[in-house]
């Protein structure tokens, strides 16, 4: 399908303000690197996110759906096709102990209206840059808690294009993984269950967590934060480390000096560099150790 007719297709469900054409990626993802999308959409509701998503299977246009591009890296080229952005649907509400949260709300933005109302169990996703979707599909977690700790539910749109509440039980929570990664499903809403706290002591637990985050990860740089899954039975910043890695260059892609773990945009890095990076730490860890290196970060694109 040709790109105006993909435009005029969107522009049936969305405004104007709702759709970018040839969208720069690197102004949209944490490593700051990335062409351009052929077009890029910011639905601001569930019903208008369900909608596109409709469209866009029914006319078998090529799409990924990415929120605050935390964990995304996209080719030089950019990506041929529709982006769907959800960061514009980003409602919270609370229901007593409950809090509901849209997928493209921030996680630490969640963490904090938790801690304006005096309910606590999410100050470890305080310093989590992603969004709810995201943290829901990758059972996101930090230090003491995950995700799976206090969810109760998600609802997901389905391959049917119907939505479904699924109870934290049923969502086949583990180690970076949910049950939406093994179905063609995309978070709408999650709802927390969180306890009354005392707010000072809350924020007092966000501004230690924050702090040794500050302490310990590369935040000065763009990166996707942790580039790579811990292998069973072993650390990857070690392995890394280990390796000869620390501070090695590849272009304008850097393995960070103060944490091995992270990959980082250490100057003007192409989209390229970092993936060549990560495919040389790839090749020596499994060709000295015999371990995969399997990375947290998704790329996409050309």
């Amino acid at each position: 399908m040709k790109l105006e007719n993909i435009q005029t297709l969107l522009a049936s469900v969305l405004s104007d303000e709702e759709i970018f054409i040839k969208e720069p990626m690197k102004n949209r993802t944490s490593f700051k690197v990335g062409g351009p999308a052929d077009v890029l959409v910011m639905p601001d509701t569930p019903k208008k996110f369900s909608d596109v998503i409709g469209l866009l299977q029914k006319k078998d246009v090529p799409y990924y759906i990415m929120g605050n591009g935390t964990n995304l890296l996209v080719g030089d080229k950019g990506y041929r096709g529709v982006i769907v952005n959800t960061r514009n649907m980003k409602r919270i509400e609370r229901d007593g102990c409950e809090l509901i949260a849209e997928a493209g709300a921030l996680y630490k933005d969640v963490a904090q209206a938790a801690q304006e109302n005096s309910l606590q169990g999410l100050e470890f996703a305080s310093g989590i840059p992603g969004s709810i979707g995201g943290a829901a599909v990758m059972n996101a977690g930090a230090y003491d808690g995950e995700t799976k700790n206090v969810l109760k539910w998600m609802e997901v749109l389905t391959e049917n294009n119907t939505v479904l509440r699924l109870p934290v039980e049923e969502c086949k929570m583990g180690y970076r993984h949910s049950i939406v990664q093994e179905n063609p499903w995309y978070v709408l809403r999650v709802c927390f269950d969180l306890e009354k706290g005392d707010p000072e002591a809350i924020q007092a637990k966000m501004d230690r967590l924050n702090q040794q985050r500050r302490d310990k990860q590369p935040l000065e740089y763009p990166s996707a934060g942790s580039t790579f899954r811990r292998p069973k039975g072993y650390y990857a910043g070690k392995l890394i480390e280990d390796a000869g890695f620390r501070g090695y260059r590849h272009g304008g892609a850097q393995v960070s000096e103060k944490h091995c773990g992270f990959v980082i945009n250490a100057d003007q890095a192409t989209a390229q560099d970092i993936r060549e990076l990560i495919a040389v730490i790839q090749n020596k860890i499994k060709k000295d150790v015999g371990v995969e290196m399997r990375t947290e970060v998704i790329s996409i694109g050309e």
